[in-house]
């Protein structure tokens, strides 16, 4: 599991207090550079997102290229699709954080 899955649904009080939903969102998922982790979180983004366009992802290195840091902007409609995102996301066995 991520090292940084909130503990208690304040987190997600507060931001549903903050946003108006929908909302584009930008998630930024890290994890070990190994064949197949973008196409996993893309695959996991779709199955939350339906219409998500794996065209925007955007893939960033570490300095020695050990790491991968994707970043995704996606459309919620409510809280409980973010969150559900979220969850999935901090869960997955390649990733290391979700921010």
């Amino acid at each position: 599991m991520s090292d940084s899955t909130p503990t208690s649904p304040d987190v997600f009080d507060r931001l549903e207090q903050l946003l108006e939903f929908p909302v584009d969102f930008p998630f930024k998922v890290m994890g070990r550079r190994v064949d197949g982790f973008a196409q996993a979180i893309s695959d996991l983004v779709r199955t939350h997102v339906p219409d998500f366009d794996p065209t925007t992802i955007g893939l960033r290195s570490s300095s020695k290229g050990s790491w991968l840091s994707i970043t995704v902007v996606v459309r919620v409609e409510s809280r409980a699709q973010l969150e559900a995102l979220y969850r999935g996301l901090a869960a997955h066995p390649m990733v290391r954080v979700v921010l």
